[in-house]
């Protein structure tokens, strides 16, 4: 299943169910799980990790040492879940000092063009569009949605099954359940069909409608939308979600739409 025309280090660890295409360059110090293809002329190198059922297109590079001049050789990681896509030419950099390894999770969709950089935490179900570029230390959680050409600040954190309108410039946090859009980057509604689809009820939507409506529509400032939910909303999983993202951003979250 490796193609005499790729050049695969020795040392490395490749599954016997893995394929290797030509001209594919894997470097030592990686380890390639079952049935996961490598696609001519990509690049696999030293820190990969890559899961079972991955495909990796021509011309992607998992495992680049950062772009960050504060790396000096350190040995980090680059770590990809099972069933995930990097799509042609997309690139994903191994960690540095800072968080020793880079992570995009299970059922993740990196398409062409796109960049993740080092120390960033993606977690599962995640689809970057076309030229979606996160800077360093990014976090993204599980069902999040890029749009093409997003670009990503770093340290920013984006929350689960939210939505990021192509072309973005994202420089705060973008909480869960949301869409977020326009320049500067602002909150534009609930992503009700993407909630829709992954199964939340009525009941569940309602109650982040209720939540965001007091966070963007009512007037207060943050702190005092979070104490009128937490003293008025009746406890949810969503409302304890969007509590807890807001009070642990570091960077503020984005702002309301202004019409």
């Amino acid at each position: 299943m490796i193609s005499p025309l790729a050049y695969v280090h020795p040392s490395a660890v490749i599954a016997e169910s893995a394929e290797i295409g030509p001209f594919a360059y894997i470097e030592e110090n990686v380890v390639i799980g079952e049935r996961t293809v490598v696609m001519a002329n990509a690049s696999v190198m030293s820190g990969a990790r890559i899961g079972d059922d991955c495909k990796i297109f021509p011309s992607a590079v998992v495992g680049a040492v950062p772009q960050d001049l504060k790396f000096h050789g350190e040995d980090t990681l680059a770590i990809i879940g099972n069933n995930t896509t990097i799509r042609e030419c997309a690139t994903v950099h191994r960690g540095t000092a800072s968080k020793g390894k880079t992570v995009v999770g299970n059922n993740c969709l990196i398409m062409a063009y796109s960049h993740v950089a080092h120390d960033c935490l993606l977690h599962d179900h995640i689809i970057m569009s076309n030229a979606t570029q996160l800077a360093g230390e990014v976090v993204v959680d599980d069902y999040a949605i890029l749009g093409g050409g997003s670009l990503v600040h770093q340290f920013t954190h984006i929350g689960a099954h939210s939505m990021t309108q192509g072309g973005t410039g994202v420089n705060k946090d973008i909480p869960p359940y949301v869409i977020a859009a326009r320049e500067p980057v602002s909150f534009c509604g609930i992503n009700s069909v993407g909630l829709n689809r992954r199964g939340f009820t009525r009941e569940q939507i309602a109650a982040i409608q209720d939540t965001y409506r007091l966070i963007y529509m009512s007037g207060l400032n943050v702190s005092q939308a979070l104490q009128q939910i937490n003293d008025t909303l009746p406890q949810s999983a969503e409302r304890d979600a969007i509590i807890n993202f807001i009070t642990s951003s570091s960077r503020g979250i984005i702002r309301g739409s202004v019409g």
